[in-house]
């Protein structure tokens, strides 16, 4: 058995965003630990930093997310 780096996996139409080098990849080209996606285009990749942004910011707001009994606040 030969130890090291495992190749990435993906297809061909895939696209994602590497974290790491700040560049959109078809394939994927990095490992996992350092993407986002798989996205349907290389448009929605570019925009995967804003994209997880705007995800955070509504799971921050919505209630379902949020710990009522928080330390440090009242209520």
């Amino acid at each position: 058995m030969v130890f090291g780096r495992s190749k990435p996996t993906g297809q061909p139409g895939e696209w994602f965003y590497c974290i790491k080098h700040g560049k959109v990849e078809e394939g994927p080209e990095c490992p996992a630990k350092d993407r986002l996606g798989p996205y349907a285009s290389r448009e929605e990749a570019a925009r995967a930093l804003e994209t997880a942004a705007e995800r955070n910011q509504e799971w921050k707001q919505d209630p379902r997310w949020n710990d009522e009994d928080e330390p440090g606040t009242e209520g």
